[in-house]
């Protein structure tokens, strides 16, 4: 695409959305019809503590498919402690036979803006997505908050050789001030490219501080997803309600979350339409991981507004993982849309990031979406 047509598709992109009207509607409208059907293709497991490159394979919380080449990208979400921050890049088959054997191709550290790797604890990686336009890496992190520390999350751009090539700017709300902005661990988590490359959107995992609480098992919560041109400016933030968690954590309960792990644009040009991941864990039951496509186009923008009466983005369930039947269900984080199918079926492949634990799993899953 010529560079003025470009600029053109940023601008008529951004239009729509500034000059979308709010509406302050309570509750999302269900939609009644139903969604694609969705079946499992199967699943690899890669070796725990894989070594590659003198790098531990783990922590893989970001996939990004690259159509072109047949490879896919992955981030470690390793924050420097065992090795410094990366991304790997990876080959493997999807098809109706399933998930053929994982083979990873090279591996870059993501460098700081002094072209130096990151130091351990000053970083935090989660989303990473293939910019279709450069070819360059965006990836989210998602800062810090401690007793000492507030780091804001920040959205960073990385050449394919893991040079610094960026920031996008966040919004102010996701900042970390005393009392507002994410919580602990619950920052800058999903990312996606939308509008055919044109606008790029990002989700928080759990919801602000002046959002309210997080999720129990009897009340859901709210996150933040925030649209913004692929240039920077923030340009519209949507209410998303995220479902209750699953169980009840045993012997002690309390003890279970659920939150946004990974976005991804449903539709390439359509910038309203996502998939949108839950991950819930329970302590003493385990994971449950359901994904649903979400509509933002009737809902309220909140961009650095309180949330108020605020109308959500409507959603509706693509997928419970536990309906379509992998042998175990692990951390997953991680989406993508792979190759298509000979039926003309989307693949939707899966990746959980094992946390580098010994009685965890990184797994592959492939999905076929009809």
């Amino acid at each position: 695409m010529p560079r003025r047509s470009r600029r053109i598709l940023v601008a008529s992109c951004a239009l729509a959305f500034v000059s979308a009207p709010a509406v302050t509607v309570p509750e999302a409208a269900a939609d009644p019809a139903a969604g694609p059907l969705v079946r499992l293709l199967g699943e690899q497991v890669i070796e725990h503590d894989l070594n590659f490159a003198g790098t531990t394979v783990g922590g893989l919380s970001g996939i990004d498919y690259q159509e072109r080449t047949g490879e896919y990208v992955l981030i470690s979400d390793d924050q420097s402690d065992r090795n410094p921050a990366r991304y790997y890049t990876a080959r493997f088959e999807v098809g109706e036979k399933g998930v053929g054997p994982v083979t990873f191709t090279g591996t870059r550290p993501l460098l700081t803006s002094t072209g130096t790797p990151y130091a351990p604890k000053s970083v935090d990686p989660e989303e990473i997505r293939v910019d279709p336009w450069t070819g360059d890496y965006y990836w989210t992190q998602e800062g810090e908050r401690t007793d000492t520390v507030r780091a804001d999350p920040s959205v960073r751009i990385a050449r394919p050789d893991g040079t610094f090539a960026g920031d996008l700017p966040i919004p102010g709300d996701e900042r970390m001030l005393p009392n507002a902005g994410p919580r602990q661990n619950l920052a800058l988590e999903g990312a996606t490219f939308a509008a055919g490359g044109a606008l790029f959107l990002t989700s928080v995992e759990g919801p602000l501080l002046q959002d309210g609480p997080e999720a129990t098992t009897t009340s859901g919560a709210p996150a933040r997803i925030t649209v913004q041109a692929r240039f920077g400016p923030p340009l519209a933030q949507y209410v998303y309600p995220m479902e209750p968690v699953f169980a009840e954590s045993r012997p002690e309960a309390g003890l279970g979350m659920n939150g946004i792990s990974s976005i991804l644009a449903a539709d390439p040009l359509d910038p309203t339409k996502l998939l949108v991941l839950e991950r819930s864990y329970v302590k003493g039951v385990g994971n449950a991981v359901r994904i649903y496509e979400a509509d933002l186009g009737a809902a309220s923008n909140v961009l650095d507004a309180p949330i108020g009466a605020a109308r959500p983005v409507a959603k509706r369930l693509l997928v419970d993982l536990a309906d379509v039947g992998p042998a175990a269900i692990d951390n997953i984080e991680a989406m993508t849309w792979g190759p298509r199918l000979p039926s003309g079926e989307r693949t939707l492949v899966l990746v959980s990031d094992n946390n580098f634990l010994a009685n965890q799993i990184t797994q592959v899953i492939a999905l076929a979406v009809g």
